[in-house]
């Protein structure tokens, strides 16, 4: 059966556009799937499984219905694994299980860790359970390393699972505002090189806010030991000003999730998933799904265009017992998150397509009128999933941990829906979350991500064929195809369109705020800002947020440590294409250029005797290496000799040394060196040198070339090029798959506009 939704909907038959298409051959599509259709119909058999198999076929049509017109997106987990056969979990979300500080206890979580990002789950750690660096560890007589130097052990590990696999591995790291470690967990991402594979929040507790307001003080302690007692007011500013250098820290409001938690009877929350729309326990699991309301929209452009409230409901309650289905059909990385997953029944369903579907109905995405009617198809979601799950739960049996007592419902819905609720039981203790829904969007032609404003109406995508030519690609957002489309060209191009760069800060949080009241775990959602926004501006952002009721607050600036994220045209027309610029258009041409520039420089001459130190670098399982390094009559490092009794390692030793000194014959700025060496990571693991972990012996010969710089104090600052913000391109930019700088910024996740990779869904 195919089924057309929205007058302006996806014909399920197939993919519309060509992006859409591309998605599906590359992230979804199994060996198996003729088309689109195929696809639907093994998502849909897959779940039916879970049914009395008198009730699959009906249960089987019933879902593929809801999927194959794109009005309900599973997450790309379940879209791409189910009914494979495949060794792959469907939920997207986990929480590592609670840390203990110990050596054996930190890398068992470790292992863990690796078997989730392993079958394509993203994982949440709280490092608040480790003592702080420098704390004193009786059983081996020594200073403890601290929280920091295992995350770089976490981060290794992720990055090294992650190249065995397609997908990049995704992690959030936390941490309590008043851990001992707080500032140096807070400042961690200053280096672009550290923890890239870690999303990074600090747990914000109520106490904590008071006592900013107040101007008051906090203890930073551990295990009921006070380390320090510090102003709170300057540690909230560090915070902020971190996120407005280079997006990191976001903050959690963690006693606020823990309070309005439906299970606060038996669970307690330090943790979230990579993007922050999952608050979960110890080996906390959730599964998520959309609601795409664009899909769903009727008269679309009209005056009286809307969306059925009967329609929408139904699709909620088809889309709710899908969910609860995968928690039966999905494989575990771990039996304890299996155990919890079945416990608890959690399920995550949202939106996405919203400021599509608010733009389709004539709202300005930063008007009243729009957050009220975003209010109200959320409060109808809401209640819609609560009533299906009430009727599963009498039909298949409630939740293992429900307790009729003390279960609470926090959300505004019906009264008497809440009362039958409370005295008949839930199938699912929570039943709403709203994802950044990443390339799922794409896949339904190109849609508005999750509750994101729209970013940019259109632009080129590049494509590589076959035989090596490139061509270029136009992409649409959905709704403005569809309004170029129904207006033929003709009509002036309506107020109501607006993309991320036309909203103030404020936009987004009211908006977000408008809508967490109906959800009940929580919402991704990045407040993306304009490089030139002055920290003044800025630094209210997260008080703002606090106070607004939010559980917890994302921020994205372009920045001279991560870049900008996506390049878009200043001053531009809807009508006039913004091209992504080619990777080799930006930062990549002025590395190539400056390495150009030193290659051509003439070879200093080496004198006959040079003053130089020698250091001596033991490494795992090698015989030690002895790396010396001589300066010219400056002090500036001239050459550098690498020796050893590893004869393994003779030969590339000795290309390094000749590469190296080369490059510093030549003169100029080269501390580029040591930042490309400790960049380096070996997928055999790496070793502890003086209380922090190093990620290979390359990284480890950075390190010396490092120390060795700084004592002679000739290390320069990279000097920074004065750039229009919208060319700005990091490394951060480049997509891991493409190499190109595509990379979208939503709900603390990545998504490449041009192959659809992404880091989290």
């Amino acid at each position: 059966m195919q089924k057309k939704l929205g007058d302006g909907g996806i014909d399920g038959s197939g993919l519309e556009i060509p992006v859409s298409n591309s998605i599906w051959k590359a992230k979804y599509r199994y060996d198996t799937d003729a088309d689109i259709t195929r696809t639907w119909w093994r998502v849909a058999d897959a779940l039916a499984a879970a049914e009395e198999p008198e009730r699959r076929i009906y249960w089987a049509q019933r879902f593929y219905d809801a999927l194959a017109g794109f009005g309900f997106l599973p997450a790309g987990r379940i879209i791409g694994g189910a009914g494979t056969g495949r060794e792959v979990t469907l939920f997207n979300c986990f929480v590592s299980g609670e840390i203990e500080d110990d050596l054996d206890g930190i890398f068992q979580k470790i292992g863990e860790s690796a078997r989730c990002l392993k079958m394509g789950g993203g994982i949440g750690h709280d490092f608040s359970t480790i003592r702080p660096k420098g704390a004193h560890v009786k059983g081996v007589d020594a200073d403890a390393s601290g929280p920091l130097s295992f995350m770089d052990v976490w981060d290794t590990a992720c990055r090294t699972v992650m190249s065995a696999g397609a997908r990049r591995g995704a992690m959030m790291g936390t941490m309590r505002c008043d851990h001992p470690d707080i500032e140096a967990f807070i400042d961690a991402k200053r280096d672009p090189g550290k923890l890239r594979m870690f999303n990074v929040s600090v747990l914000v507790t109520d106490a904590f806010m008071e006592a900013v307001k107040d101007d008051g003080y906090i203890d930073l302690q551990f295990e009921g030991t006070v380390h320090k007692r510090i102003e709170a007011r300057p540690l909230w500013d560090k915070i902020i000003r971190r996120a407005y250098e280079y997006a990191e820290p976001g903050v959690i409001f963690i006693d606020r999730v823990n309070e309005l938690n439906n299970l606060k009877y038996c669970e307690k929350i330090n943790a979230t998933n990579p993007c922050g729309e999952q608050p979960l326990p110890p080996y906390g699991a959730c599964l998520l799904g959309s609601i795409n309301l664009a899909a769903l929209v009727h008269r679309p452009f009209e005056k009286n265009a809307g969306i059925s409230a009967e329609r929408l409901r139904d699709l909620v309650s088809v889309a709710v017992r899908a969910l609860d289905n995968v928690v039966d059909v999905s494989n575990y990385p771990l039996p304890q998150q299996e155990a919890e997953a079945k416990a608890k029944r959690r399920i995550g369903l949202g939106v996405t397509g919203l400021a599509d579907a608010l733009a389709m109905c004539r709202l300005h995405y930063g008007s009243e009128a729009a957050r009220k009617q975003a209010a109200r198809w959320m409060k109808m979601i809401s209640e819609a999933a609560y009533a299906a799950s009430l009727a599963l739960g009498a039909e298949k049996g409630v939740f293992p941990a429900w307790r009729r007592d003390e279960y609470c419902v926090h959300l505004d819905i019906d009264p008497n829906l809440a009362i039958a609720c409370g005295e008949k039981g839930l199938r699912n203790s929570h039943l709403t979350s709203i994802a950044p829904t990443g390339t799922i969007s794409l896949l339904a032609g190109n849609v508005s991500s999750g509750i994101e404003p729209i970013f940019d109406f259109q632009y080129n995508r590049k494509i590589l064929e076959l035989d090596g030519s490139k061509r270029i690609e136009k992409v649409e957002d959905y709704a403005y195809r569809q309004w170029r489309i129904l207006s033929k060209g003709k009509e002036e191009f309506p107020d109501y369109f607006v993309t991320a760069q036309d909203l103030a800060p404020e936009d987004h949080l009211l908006m977000q705020a408008a809508l967490q009241p109906f959800v009940d775990s929580a919402i991704s959602k990045t407040l993306n800002c304009p490089r030139e926004m002055p920290f003044e501006e800025f630094r209210d952002i997260y008080t703002r947020a606090y106070d607004l009721g939010l559980k917890g607050c994302t921020t994205y600036r372009p920045n001279d440590v991560t870049g900008s994220v996506l390049s878009t045209g200043d001053e531009q027309k809807p009508d006039q294409l913004r091209d992504m610029p080619p990777a080799s258009d930006t930062s990549l041409v002025e590395e190539i250029k400056r390495l150009s520039e030193i290659v051509a420089r003439p070879l200093a001459p080496r004198s006959s005797v040079m003053g130089g130190k020698t250091y001596k670098l033991a490494w795992p399982n090698s015989p030690a290496f002895y790396i010396t390094i001589n300066d010219d009559a400056d002090g500036r490092p001239f050459e550098i000799f690498i020796n050893s009794k590893n004869l393994e390692a003779y030969a590339w030793t000795l290309a390094l040394t000749r590469m190296i000194s080369a490059i510093w014959r030549r003169g100029g700025n080269t501390a580029f060196v040591q930042d490309e060496l400790k960049a380096v990571f070996d997928p055999r693991g790496g070793s502890w040198m003086n209380g922090v972990y190093c990620p290979s012996l390359l990284a480890a010969i950075g390190g010396v070339i490092e120390q060795h710089c700084g004592e002679q104090q000739v290390i320069e600052a990279k000097p920074v090029e004065p750039v229009q913000p919208q060319m700005l391109v990091s490394i951060q930019d480049l997509c891991g798959k493409c190499n190109q700088p595509a990379l979208k910024r939503e709900g603390g996740c990545s998504v490449c506009k041009n192959c659809g990779d992404s880091k989290c869904e």
